[in-house]
C-alpha cells in the first residue's frame, strides 16, 4: 500500500464496550523513544538539522541586536553554511550534488522551523521555490546549468510569481513574455504598477536570476502563464531595465530580503523558457504535450506542491515550540494558594490552564502525524513510487488542506502560549515576539488559507475526476450541477466509509447515542458523518443555484462559507484519522496508552468545538455534549503528570528555547 492510500483503508476494530475507567494505570513516557517516533523513517535528517540550529543558536539574538541590513546578511551566511553539510540540499538529484530523497528534504525544513523562522523562510525561498522550480518545470539544459550552483548557494535566486494586483489569481498575472522570434529572444515588460512583482523574497539585496512567472504572447496570440529564467544582477548590481525597490520593514522575517521587481523590456534567449510542460520553437511554435490550456496551467502549478507541505510542516512545529516554553513554564511557576495555604498552586494543576494547553498539546500530536502521511505521499508521487493523477490530485488538495489548518493551529497555539506565560512571554528573550511575528504569514504565502481550502472543495465535488486539473472554481459549479447529487456523494470516500464505520458501531440507528465516547470508531463516524453532511449540502446547493439559471459566480459566492465549512470538516476528519492509524499500529505498552490519551483528547475537543453543528443536527443530545466536556476534563488530569515528557519528547534543542529564566 503507498502511502497515499493509508488514510483512506484505515479499517475498523471492533466497538469497545466500556470507556476507560478505574482500571487505568498511569503510563511513564519514554521521551527519547518518542521523540524517535515522532522524528519517523527520517531521525539521523533532524539529527543533523538539530545540530546545526545548535550550532547557529545565535542567530536568535542577533535578529533582535543587529540592523535590518546586516541581519539579512548574516541569515544568508547561516543558510550557505547550512547547505555545505548538506541540509539544505536533500531533495535535488544526486548528480548535482543532492540527496535524491523528497521526503528527506520536508523533513529537513520541517525540523529548521524549531529555530530562527527568517533563517527558515530563505532556505525555503532558495531551495524550495527558486530551485524547486528550476527542477520541476525545467528540463535537463536548466538542470545543467543552475542547479550544482543553487545547491551551494553560490547562485542565489528568487521565485516571481505573486504581483501586486494579483496574488492567490496567479492565472490574471500582468507581466508579460512576448517572443521576438527575428532574434529568438523572449522580451520581458511589467506593463503598469498592478503588475510589478511583489513580496518577493531574496529580490530586495540577494538574489541573482529570478524565476519570473509570466503571460506567453507567440505571433500575436496569449499562451498564459510560464515561468522564464531572468538575470537581475550581475555582481551584486542590478542588471539594465530591470527596477528593484525593497519592500521594508514587516511585521516579522526581516532576515528576508523581500523585494518589489520591474522589467522594462528586458531579453533573454529562448532556452530560458522553463520547457518542463511546454516550448517554442525557434521559428515561434508553440508546442505542449498538453493540450488544454487550464490543464497545462494547473498541471504546472501542481508541481510546485512541495512548498505547502513544508509550510504547513513549519507550522506545526514552530507550535511545538511554543507549547514546550508554555508547558515547562506552567510546570515550575506557582500562583495562589488553591489547594495548600502553606503553598501556592502550579499553574499545570489548574484545571483551566490544562484546558488551555493540552488539547494544543493533542492537536499539535494530530496535525504531526497527518503531515507525516502526506510528506510521505509527496515523496512517493515526486520519487515516482505512485505515478497515476488521481494521488497527484489527492496530494494536491491534502497538501493544501493540512497547510491551511496547520498555519491556523500555529497562530492560535502561539497566542494562547504566549497568554499562558503571563507577562514573562510577552519578553522578546522568550521567543514568542518573533513566533507570533514570523509566523503570521505562514497563513497567506504558499496560499490564502480560504483559497486553498476551495481546492479541497473541488477535489470532493468532484471525486478528483480527470476533468479536476482543468477546472476552476466555476467548472467546478457546472461540474456538479450536471450530476445527480445522490448519485455524486454515494460515490465519495466519505460516503462509503461513513456506512462502513457506522455498521461496526452498536446501537443501528441510535449509534451516535449508544457507542462509547473513547471508541474511535464513534469519533471518526461522527467527523465523518459532519464531512459528508457538508458535502452533500454544498452539493444541493450548488445544483439549485444552477437549476435555478443563476451565474455560476454568483452560486458560488453564495455558497461559499458552505465550502470552506466542508472542506475544513474533511481535513479535520483526515487528521483524526492519521493519529488513529498511528496509534492503532504501535505494540502495547505505556508509549501507546500516552498517545491513546491524547488521541481521545483530541477527538473529543474536536466535536466539542462545533458541539452546536452536532447539536442542530441531531448527531449529539445535550446530556451527551455535557458527558464529553466532563471526559475532556477528566483526559486532561491523566494528562497532567505526562505533560512535560509529551513535550519534551518534541525534540527542540535547548539553545532554541532560550527562555532559561522561565524555564528555570
Amino acid at each position: 500500500m503507498t502511502t497515499s492510500d493509508a488514510l483512506e483503508n484505515v479499517t475498523d476494530e471492533p466497538a469497545a464496550t466500556e470507556e476507560k475507567g478505574d482500571g487505568y494505570v498511569q503510563p511513564v513516557v519514554d521521551v527519547a523513544a518518542l521523540t524517535t517516533l515522532l522524528d519517523g523513517k527520517y531521525v539521523d535528517v533532524r539529527a543533523l538539522v538539530r545540530d546545526n540550529l545548535d550550532q547557529h543558536h545565535q542567530i536568535l539574538v542577533d535578529a533582535e541586536e543587529m540592523s535590518t541590513a546586516d541581519f539579512r546578511d548574516r541569515v544568508r551566511d547561516v543558510v550557505v553554511e547550512m547547505a555545505s553539510t548538506g541540509q539544505t540540499g536533500m531533495g535535488f538529484p544526486e548528480a548535482y550534488g543532492g540527496g535524491g530523497d523528497i521526503g528527506a528534504s520536508v523533513a529537513a525544513f520541517e525540523t529548521l522551523a524549531l529555530g530562527d523562522l527568517s533563517v527558515l523562510v530563505k532556505v525555503g525561498v532558495q531551495f524550495g521555490l527558486f530551485g524547486g522550480a528550476i527542477l520541476q518545470l525545467g528540463t535537463k539544459p536548466h538542470h545543467d546549468a543552475y542547479l550544482a550552483d543553487l545547491i551551494t548557494g553560490k547562485l542565489m535566486g528568487c521565485f516571481a510569481m505573486t504581483e501586486t494586483g494579483h496574488g492567490s489569481n496567479v492565472q490574471a498575472l500582468g507581466t508579460a513574455a512576448t517572443y521576438d522570434v527575428a532574434t529568438q529572444e523572449f522580451v520581458i515588460t511589467t506593463p503598469d504598477d498592478a503588475s510589478r512583482k511583489d513580496y518577493i523574497g531574496n529580490a530586495a539585496a540577494h538574489a541573482d536570476v529570478a524565476v519570473v512567472f509570466a503571460q506567453l504572447e507567440v505571433s500575436g496570440e496569449g499562451r498564459g502563464v510560464h515561468a522564464f529564467v531572468v538575470p537581475v544582477r550581475s555582481d551584486g548590481l542590478v542588471l539594465p531595465g530591470v527596477r528593484i525597490e525593497d519592500c521594508g520593514r514587516k511585521m516579522g522575517l526581516n532576515g528576508v530580503d523581500n523585494g518589489r521587481i520591474w522589467f522594462d523590456g528586458v531579453r533573454i534567449p529562448r532556452a530560458n523558457l522553463l520547457n518542463q510542460f511546454a516550448d517554442v520553437t525557434e521559428t515561434g511554435d508553440y508546442e505542449s504535450s498538453i493540450e488544454n490550456p487550464n490543464k497545462r496551467f494547473f498541471t504546472m502549478l501542481g508541481t510546485l506542491v512541495q512548498g505547502r507541505v513544508c509550510v504547513g510542516g513549519a507550522g506545526i512545529n514552530a507550535s511545538k515550540v511554543a507549547l514546550t516554553i508554555a508547558t515547562r513554564y506552567a510546570a515550575h511557576r506557582r500562583q495562589f494558594e488553591a489547594a495548600d495555604p502553606d503553598q501556592e498552586q502550579l499553574l499545570l494543576d489548574y484545571g483551566m490552564h490544562q484546558r488551555r494547553l493540552f488539547p494544543l498539546i493533542a492537536r499539535t500530536y494530530a496535525l504531526h502525524f497527518a503531515q507525516e502521511y502526506v510528506a510521505g505521499a509527496l515523496h512517493d508521487v515526486f520519487m515516482g513510487v505512485t505515478d497515476d493523477e488521481q494521488s497527484r490530485r489527492k496530494l494536491e488538495s491534502r497538501a493544501a488542506g493540512l497547510k491551511a489548518l496547520g498555519t491556523w493551529h500555529a497562530t492560535r497555539t502561539i497566542q494562547e502560549c504566549r497568554e499562558a506565560c503571563g507577562g514573562a512571554g510577552y519578553l522578546s528573550q522568550n521567543r514568542f515576539d518573533a513566533l507570533k511575528a514570523d509566523t503570521d504569514v505562514f497563513t497567506t504565502f504558499e496560499g490564502d488559507n480560504h483559497v486553498l481550502l476551495q481546492l479541497v472543495a473541488k477535489g470532493l465535488l468532484t471525486d478528483y475526476s480527470s476533468e479536476f486539473s482543468d477546472m476552476d472554481q466555476f467548472g467546478m459549479v457546472r461540474f456538479v450541477a450536471g450530476l445527480a447529487v445522490e448519485t455524486m456523494i454515494e460515490k465519495t470516500s466519505a460516503h462509503k466509509l461513513f456506512q462502513r464505520i457506522k455498521d461496526a458501531l452498536p446501537g443501528g440507528d441510535q449509534w451516535d447515542q449508544e457507542a462509547g465516547l473513547f471508541d474511535p470508531n464513534y469519533q471518526r463516524a461522527m467527523l465523518r458523518f459532519r464531512e459528508e453532511h457538508m458535502l452533500a449540502g454544498v452539493a444541493r446547493r450548488l445544483k439549485r443555484g444552477i437549476d435555478n439559471g443563476m451565474n455560476p459566480g454568483e452560486v458560488f459566492s453564495r455558497v461559499q462559507d458552505h465550502v470552506i465549512g466542508a472542506a475544513r470538516a474533511h481535513v479535520e476528519r483526515m487528521v483524526l484519522d492519521a493519529f488513529i492509524l498511528k496509534t492503532r499500529a504501535l505494540p502495547e505498552g505505556d508509549q501507546k496508552v500516552a498517545l491513546n490519551l491524547l488521541c481521545d483528547l483530541h477527538a473529543l475537543t474536536t466535536i466539542e468545538a462545533d458541539r452546536a453543528w452536532f447539536i442542530e443536527h441531531g448527531r449529539l443530545s445535550t446530556a451527551r455534549s455535557k458527558a464529553i466536556s466532563r471526559e475532556i476534563n477528566g483526559l486532561c488530569r491523566k494528562i497532567r503528570p505526562l505533560a512535560v515528557d509529551l513535550v519534551d519528547a518534541f525534540g527542540v534543542p535547548e539553545a532554541m528555547l532560550r527562555s532559561q529564566e522561565i524555564l528555570a
